[in-house]
C-alpha cells in the first residue's frame, strides 16, 4: 500500500526538518484526495438543506445524504439502513444510548457492565447513568497482557446486568475484544450490549450481525472522514422504543399546541440541520476504503506491526502495554522509556519529524491500573510504511540515549 502515499498531500511534508512520520491515527486519520473533493464537490454544486425541499439543489443534496446511509449500513452489515443514525462522533452516540435507552430501562438496583480498558467516552455515561437511576457499576478484569479476561466477565455479567458496554478495540493496549463471546453472555443473562467500535471500524471488516450485539458505534474522523461525524446503529426493535434528545426542525412528524408527534428512527434522533458536508464525506471515506478492502487493510497493518513490535521489544528500558503477539493487537503500541516522561519521549519524538501521542489517552481509569500516569502511543493506519516503523525504532533509541548522556 506504499503507493496511498500519492493520496495524502499533508504527508508529503517535513517537520522540524524532517519527513513526517504521521502515527497518531488513533487520534484522528488523515483524508485523502478524494475525501477532500467530495466535501468540496458538495459545497461546489450541491449544497442546500436536505429533506423537503422541491427544488434541485435540495433534491440532490438529500440524494446524496440518504444514500450515505445505504453505504454505512452495507459498511457495517446492518440489516436496514433506518438503523443508521448520524451523529457527530462515537462519544454522542454512546452519550445518546446512555441517554435515551439507558435513563428509560435501567432501574435501581440494575447492573451495567464495562471494562478496565475504556475510553471515557464509553465510562463517563454509564457513571452517569448509574448515580441517577440508582443502578452500580462494574467493571471486567483484564489478564496480565492487557487482554479482557472473559472469566471475569462471565462472573461479572449476572441476571442483575440490565447493560454491558466494551471499546471493541483498545485506544491504548491495542486488544481486540472477544466481543461475540461477550455478547452471548449477555444475552444469556437479559443484558443487552453495547460496542464503542471508533478503533476497530477504520481497521477491520465490522459485521454487526456477525458480532450479535445491540449497538455499535464508530467516528468518522478516525477513517478518514472529516471531523464531526459518526454513527449510531442500533437495533430497530430498541431505536423505537427510545425517546429522541433533541427536540425541533427535522424531527417531527406533527406538531400541535399541546402535542407533538415525532418521526420514526432514524429521522426522531436527527433533530436540527445535519453535518450534510460531513455526511457526503464520510460517504467518499468508505468508497475509498471499500476500494482497498477492509480484509486487506487489516492485513497490511498487522505486517507492519509484526515488522515493528519485535524490534520495540528489544529495546532495553521501554515498556510495552498490551499483548507482545502481533497477532493479538491491532496499530495502536502504547509505551514509556523508563526514566522519561511520555510527554518528553513525545516531543523528542516529534524533533525526528514523527507524530505520536503523549497522556491518558481519555483512558485515566486504564492508566491506574496499568500503575502508570501516563504512556507515549504510536499508532498505524494504511498510509503508513515498514519505513515508518523503523524510524520510530531509530528514534525510541536515539531519544534513549539523548537523555541518558544528560543533553537536556
Amino acid at each position: 500500500m506504499n503507493d496511498l502515499i500519492k493520496d495524502f498531500p499533508i504527508l508529503n511534508q517535513k517537520v522540524n526538518d524532517e519527513q513526517l512520520v504521521y502515527l497518531d491515527n488513533a487520534a484522528t486519520t488523515q483524508k485523502p484526495r478524494a475525501v477532500v473533493d467530495a466535501v468540496t464537490n458538495y459545497y461546489y454544486h450541491d449544497n442546500a438543506n436536505v429533506h423537503r425541499g422541491v427544488h434541485t439543489l435540495a433534491e440532490r443534496a438529500t440524494a446524496k445524504f440518504e444514500g450515505v446511509r445505504k453505504k454505512v449500513a452495507h459498511f457495517i452489515n446492518a440489516p436496514s439502513e433506518q438503523e443508521i443514525i448520524y451523529t457527530k462522533g462515537t462519544t454522542e452516540a454512546l452519550n445518546w444510548v446512555a441517554a435515551s435507552y439507558g435513563r428509560s430501562f435501567v432501574k435501581p438496583g440494575d447492573e451495567i457492565v464495562i471494562s478496565y480498558m475504556e475510553h471515557h467516552s464509553n465510562l463517563v455515561p454509564w457513571q452517569v447513568l448509574a448515580k441517577k437511576n440508582g443502578a452500580t457499576l462494574k467493571y471486567i478484569d483484564l489478564l496480565p497482557d492487557g487482554q479482557l479476561d472473559v472469566a471475569s466477565a462471565e462472573k461479572k455479567i449476572t441476571d442483575k446486568t440490565a447493560i454491558v458496554s466494551l471499546a471493541h478495540a483498545s485506544n491504548v493496549l491495542g486488544v481486540v475484544n472477544p466481543i461475540a463471546k461477550i455478547a452471548e453472555i449477555a444475552h444469556k443473562h437479559g443484558a443487552i450490549m453495547v460496542v464503542d467500535g471508533a478503533q476497530s471500524t477504520p481497521h477491520m471488516k465490522i459485521d454487526v450481525q456477525a458480532l450479535g450485539i445491540d449497538f455499535f458505534a464508530f467516528s468518522g474522523h478516525k477513517l478518514m472522514a472529516p471531523t464531526g461525524i459518526g454513527i449510531l446503529w442500533g437495533k430497530s426493535e430498541l431505536l423505537e422504543q427510545m425517546p429522541p434528545l433533541e427536540f425541533g426542525g427535522e424531527m417531527i412528524d406533527w406538531v400541535q399546541l399541546q402535542e407533538t408527534t415525532f418521526k420514526q428512527s432514524p429521522w426522531k434522533f436527527e433533530g436540527g440541520t445535519q453535518n450534510i458536508a460531513g455526511v457526503v464525506g464520510l460517504g467518499a471515506a468508505i468508497d475509498y476504503l471499500e476500494n482497498i478492502g477492509m480484509k486487506q487493510i487489516e492485513s497490511y497493518e498487522k505486517s507492519l506491526i509484526a515488522s515493528v513490535l519485535p524490534e520495540l521489544v528489544k529495546i532495553d528500558g521501554l515498556e510495552i502495554y498490551g499483548p507482545l503477539d502481533p497477532a493479538k493487537r491491532t496499530g495502536i503500541i502504547s509505551f514509556n522509556l523508563k526514566g522519561l516522561h511520555p510527554h518528553d519521549v513525545a516531543t523528542a519524538l516529534d524533533m525526528e519529524g514523527i507524530a505520536v501521542r503523549a497522556g491518558h489517552h481519555c483512558a485515566q481509569p486504564l492508566m491506574e491500573y496499568l500503575n502508570v500516569a501516563a504512556t507515549a502511543r504510536a499508532s498505524f493506519y494504511l498510509y503508513n510504511t515498514i519505513e515508518d516503523g523503523h524510524r520510530l525504532v531509530e528514534a525510541i533509541k536515539a531519544t534513549k540515549e539523548f537523555f541518558r548522556n544528560g543533553i537536556v
